[in-house]
């Protein structure tokens, strides 16, 4: 799997000093970035960094307290046609329990201007076998397939999918990935919000890191492992976390970014320390390093 096809030149989204701010807290704090077609952007942050804040104040349903949002270079506001050309797979989704997967389907492209085929996108996200069945009686990940479905049924422009694959078992998640990837292919600009790591760092052309409101990283996955100055990483358990300085606990792993691994794994051994693992730097560990702790 690859994500190294080109990007379209247009830009779907542009955000401009965005700031939201609380009595106790700046929960966007003057961040700016752009989303293009045919690009996955990620925006990843652990909880309370302002990422879940930010993409509603883009999708409408939070008001900014100041900054410019503009939608496909043209629009300043959520208005009926930018309604018309965005797409929103939300993390907790809510359906008629009693229609059909056909029927809602079919319900969603009544809300729009233009919509993709019905048996298309029953065939694209394999809900064929469950295309009489009522929503109540499919399984979460039945659920999960039918609610990214829905946020490309009016054939957008720029699509935000928040935890698209939660849910879904190893494969599944994979074969998502794969439709979003032709998706991207279609020139569509896609903003994903996940806490699998692996997920961003297939998927992504771009990743915006916040942490306490602000973007404290930003560009492609490998960018931001190279520009990490991690170059090897050992993982081990907590209770050993003593043997060395400058580790990051997170659970029950402890791990060490290290360059000198001969004598790190000599120490380990000499503490009867066996159940390690020795890899190469990922996103993930980029992001321990920046925010001290991993996505939960």
């Amino acid at each position: 799997m690859s994500n190294n096809g080109e990007t379209g030149s247009a830009t779907v989204l542009e955000v401009n000093n965005l700031k939201k701010y609380y009595p106790s807290v700046k929960a966007v704090d003057d961040i700016s970035f752009e989303v293009n077609a045919g690009e996955i952007v990620s925006i990843l942050g652990p909880n309370g960094a302002g990422k879940t804040t930010t993409i509603e104040i883009i999708e409408g349903l939070r008001t900014k307290d100041e900054g410019e949002i503009s939608y496909f270079g043209r629009f300043k506001e959520v208005n009926n046609e930018v309604k018309n050309r965005v797409g929103v797979c939300f993390q907790e989704n809510s359906f008629f329990e009693d229609l059909t997967v056909s029927e809602t389907i079919r319900l969603y492209k009544s809300l729009y201007e233009k919509s993709l085929d019905t048996k298309e996108l029953i065939e694209i996200f394999e809900l064929g076998e469950k295309v009489k069945t009522r929503i109540r009686h499919l399984s979460g990940g039945q659920k999960q397939r039918l609610a990214v479905a829905l946020a490309f049924v009016n054939d957008p422009d720029l699509v935000f999918l928040d935890e698209p694959t939660v849910g879904l078992d190893p494969h599944a998640r994979r074969n998502l990935w794969e439709i979003i990837l032709k998706f991207k292919s279609q020139g569509k600009g896609i903003v994903l919000t996940t806490h699998y790591m692996d997920e961003a760092q297939q998927l992504s052309d771009k990743v915006y890191i916040m942490d306490h409101g602000n973007i404290i990283a930003a560009g492609s996955p490998q960018e931001l492992i190279n520009s990490s100055g991690l170059e090897s990483v050992i993982e081990f358990p907590e209770e050993s976390s003593a043997l060395f300085e400058d580790v990051i606990i997170a659970g029950e792993y402890a791990y060490l970014h290290i360059r000198d691994t001969v004598s790190a794994i000599r120490k380990l051994l000499e503490s009867n320390v066996t159940n390690f693992v020795v890899r190469q730097p990922t996103l993930e560990d980029v992001f321990l390093k920046l925010t001290g702790k991993k996505i939960d």
